[in-house]
């Protein structure tokens, strides 16, 4: 069955959910608990906001101690106003999906300037900031500022296809979740409501054996009742990844050292460190072969890397060499010991594992 009208089993949801959150939420170093909610502890908008951009497309888990990092170093949005657009990129490195973090220092950039280090409290005004998109903004403006607004991530799309056995794929089917979600959440604390349904999502509804007789919401789940759990959310079928090719360069000095370059601001990788490389782009292989290499040397082949990114898989043929003289070609010359504290994403460290195995 499927529909996006508001119904009694939406209606009904916030009650049992948010008494259920009130014992169970979880313990996350952005989030103010229920008990302290009730102790006049109020959200910090930029924790939300920091948390929400780190967890895009990343788990919790990873998530956690990157954002102990930067509320340590930046404790407040204007503070990441006024840090180096590099050492941001470095604390970034690993996280992934790198326009992330140039997006976040815009956004922090922007509300410094332009709003006093205040930020909108407003679906549409936080929609007009750098890297925020719907659902962020939604998100942010639920949680920090108390506004009733339709939060959507993963795991609340788990959720609500399964109470109503949304057979529409996804992402199809987002705007009738949507609609749900929206007719579901209460005016009074819709930031709890939408941080108990990730919760839920996250450890009771789960992708595989969800754990339904534990759920509050077990007694109006239609799929409970017709014993598909499982079968939500349909997906549609998902593409093939293209394969693109190209070549990585570690070039080593009789130090250690090892030649890092910038990449290019635009792009995917934009502004990160790296080792140089052939030109590949997403839509485009680059050179393979030792006739790709920036500089004549003593290059051998050491291996051959894979990564996948979130629309293509990339090959990298890795060569390494060790080089005299002075030339920085471009880029500069890290030191073994300072090579963790770079910038480097973590196709460039699969790089370097492959070149130096005993020292990744």
């Amino acid at each position: 069955m499927s529909s996006a009208k508001p119904s009694p089993i939406s209606a009904g949801i916030a009650p049992p959910l948010l008494a259920w959150y009130d014992r169970h939420a979880r313990t996350l170093p952005w989030r103010v608990s229920p008990e302290d909610r009730e102790h006049g502890v109020v959200a910090d908008p930029y924790r939300v906001w920091l948390s929400e951009i780190m967890l895009q497309q990343t788990t919790v888990q990873a998530v956690k101690s990157y954002f102990d990092v930067f509320v340590r170093r930046w404790p407040t949005v204007n503070d990441l106003a006024a840090a180096d657009t590099g050492d941001v990129m470095k604390a970034w490195a690993g996280l992934g999906y790198y326009s992330r973090a140039r997006n976040l220092k815009k956004c922090a950039d922007q509300v410094a300037t332009e709003f006093g280090g205040v930020f909108p409290q407003t679906e549409e005004g936080l929609r007009a900031l750098p890297g925020i998109g719907p659902y962020t903004a939604a998100a942010i403006a639920a949680i920090a500022f108390d506004v009733p607004a339709a939060v959507v991530d993963g795991n609340i799309e788990r959720v609500f296809t399964r109470l109503f056995e949304i057979d529409t794929p996804l992402p199809s089917a987002k705007p009738e979740i949507t609609t749900l979600v929206g007719s579901a959440t209460p005016d009074e604390r819709p930031g709890d409501f939408a941080q108990a349904l990730m919760d839920l999502g996250a450890t009771i509804c789960t992708p595989k054996r969800p754990a339904c007789a534990l759920c509050p919401l077990d007694e109006g789940c239609a799929a409970r009742v017709s014993g598909r759990q499982e079968a939500f959310p349909v997906k549609a079928p998902k593409k093939t990844k293209p394969v693109r090719k190209g070549a990585a360069f570690v070039a080593e000095r009789g130090d250690g050292a090892v030649l890092l370059v910038k990449r290019p601001d635009k792009g995917l990788l934009g502004g990160m460190s790296g080792l140089p490389t052939s030109n590949w782009t997403v839509r485009a292989d680059g050179k393979t072969g030792i006739s790709a290499a920036p500089f004549e040397a003593q290059w051998r082949q050491t291996g051959m890397i894979s990564h996948v990114f979130t629309h293509f898989e990339l090959r990298l043929e890795v060569f390494h060499a060790v080089v005299t003289g002075t030339d920085d070609y471009g880029g500069w010359w890290s030191a073994s010991d300072s090579l963790a504290e770079e910038a480097l994403p973590t196709v460039m460290k699969k790089a370097l594992a492959s070149a130096f195995p005993d020292r990744f």
